[in-house]
């Protein structure tokens, strides 16, 4: 074998084999990722199917059909055989890889049911941080997650500043958070490890930090880690604030009590920018956030009040969603919860419907 070729071949196989150790997508850890797999192998093989169809056929063409065997066209002229055969196949080939994926999409958007006790979390972005906030234990993290194993996690995905998209590779797909908006996507993980997530959509230069780690543990392990995070200072409004820039450094933080004591970022989402002049921040370009010119390290003023600045809320009989530190995450306020998300999906649908009627539907 020649020089160039022994370099040829060993710099292919150090380039099939580079992310083989960080294949996490065909690496699952929960329902939802397992099912991703199977499409993801279903549609691959599919693909090889045909691409080596395709190869064979083109192969036996250029032979028959070659320049010096060229005594008799092919008689495929109006073959009723042959468009009926290349009409009918792709039919089933697009029915089979439809069937299974319709069924995933409408899957992973059913709510878990009540007998597998889910709980709910609610996923904040902004300053290209994760704000990961408990109701019912009253605690919240900053970049980094703890979820017991066996058991479904309904998150609320808000966004603060710019939308962002929330998706732990080994637990499943996606789903997008948007300013002024909750939506709703469930996760659960079958075994116990650490599972990185991150904002998948490209949001400017702090992208690249947009990340946190999800760990899965036992119920007991669970139940002590929220003992733990209980007992950490109470989240203020200053220091929320203050995280929310997206000078402040990344950490992994914990706090008890939540930000939904004050603030519903869904009801407001002007929010952010009062955060911002608190302590003298000008966001000046989304893709140089390290200009810290200015800035102050205590608030110049005081916390803002609970408000709603959504027009929508008001149109769609929406209440704001606080929920104070020594209230119970109870039937009462699940129950408003759950007539925001309705709203929100109408709110979802209406959008559409009016964007294809516009022509601006895909």
């Amino acid at each position: 074998m020649s020089k160039f070729k022994s370099i040829l071949l060993a710099v292919g196989t150090l380039f099939l084999l580079a992310g083989c150790s960080n294949m996490e997508v065909l690496n699952p850890k929960g329902p939802m990722a397992y099912d991703s797999r199977f499409l993801i192998v279903y549609s691959i093989i599919f693909m090889v199917a045909i691409v080596v169809v395709v190869l064979i056929l083109f192969a036996i063409f250029t032979y028959k059909y070659r320049y010096t065997n060229n005594r008799e066209s092919g008689k495929v002229h109006h073959s009723v055989l042959l468009e009926t055969v290349w009409f009918i196949i792709p039919v089933i080939i697009l029915i089979a890889l439809m069937i299974p994926t319709v069924r995933s999409l409408y899957l992973y958007e059913e709510p878990p049911k009540s007998e597998d006790d889910p709980m709910v979390i609610y996923a904040v972005s902004g300053g290209y941080k994760w704000f990961f906030a408990y109701p019912e234990e009253k605690i919240e993290t900053v970049n980094h997650l703890t979820i017991p194993v066996d058991r479904p996690v309904t998150f609320k995905l808000q966004a603060m500043d710019t939308m962002t998209s929330f998706w732990v590779p080994q637990l499943g797909g996606q789903k997008y958070a948007m300013t002024a908006m909750t939506m709703q996507w469930t996760y659960e993980a079958h075994e116990e490890g650490t599972y990185r997530g991150r904002n998948s959509n490209f949001n400017g230069e702090g992208f690249s930090r947009h990340t946190f780690n999800v760990d899965a543990v036992s119920q007991s392990e669970y139940d002590q880690w929220v003992k733990e995070a209980q007992s950490k200072p109470t989240l203020s409004q200053d220091t929320f604030d203050k995280q929310l820039l997206p000078i402040t450094k990344n950490k992994a933080l914990t706090f008890s009590g939540t930000h939904m004591d004050f603030v519903d970022p869904a009801a407001d989402p002007e929010y952010i920018f009062y955060a911002y002049d608190r302590f003298n921040y000008e966001p000046k370009d989304p893709n140089f956030y390290d200009d810290t010119k200015g800035v102050l390290d205590k608030p110049k003023k005081p916390a803002r009040q609970p408000q709603v600045t959504n027009v929508n809320y008001e149109r769609h009989g929406m209440k704001i969603n606080l929920l104070k530190n020594d209230e119970p995450y109870n039937n009462e306020f699940k129950k408003e919860e759950a007539h925001t998300m309705d709203e929100m999906e109408s709110m979802q649908k209406g959008a559409k419907e009016e964007a294809h009627e516009s022509g601006g539907g895909h």
